[in-house]
């Protein structure tokens, strides 16, 4: 599944960072789990954001031309949803954009996924990745440090680059 690759790839890579620095710092075995767990789960929080962000960013702050992914027929979860849940004909104007590279309905696309849900949806699945993100660290102790990777769960979700 989608959420499979994301956890093998942005959320790992995430994670990896969340232990090794759990480690530097001399953490039990039980807090570099929870750093990982909470890296896991920020990672997949952020690369769910990234993919809202393909379609509904603007390209000056993202760095990016919205709608890459789709251009380059990279399924993300909000094509996807779309797929799963939009009209036949929803479906099909995806199908005829991504197999012919057709920019003349490219906009079409951008207008389904955001009118099907997908957009809002991926937000809520964000949203709950970074909610079990937080409660990884819950038992840390209170700290600037623990202030400031429950702010960057924040970001991750309400960023808009």
């Amino acid at each position: 599944s989608y959420l499979t690759v994301i956890r093998s790839k942005t959320a790992k890579l995430f994670e990896a960072a969340a232990e090794l620095g759990a480690l530097v710092a001399g953490a039990s075995r039980d807090q570099v789990a929870a750093a990982g767990e909470y890296g896991r789960s920020l990672g997949t929080a952020f690369q769910l954001i990234d993919d809202v962000l393909d379609y509904a960013g603007d390209a000056a702050e993202i760095g990016k031309n919205v709608g890459d992914d789709l251009r380059e027929g990279k399924p993300t979860l909000p094509l996807i949803y779309l797929m799963e849940h939009g009209t036949p004909e929803q479906r099909e104007l995806v199908r005829t954009c991504i197999e012919q590279g057709d920019e003349q309905h490219f906009d079409a696309v951008l207008a389904a996924v955001t009118a099907s849900g997908a957009l809002d949806y991926t937000r809520r699945e964000a949203e709950t990745a970074a909610r079990r993100a937080t409660e990884a660290i819950a038992d840390l102790p209170d700290s600037i440090y623990k202030d400031s990777l429950l702010q960057l769960c924040r970001f991750a979700v309400d960023r808009n680059h």
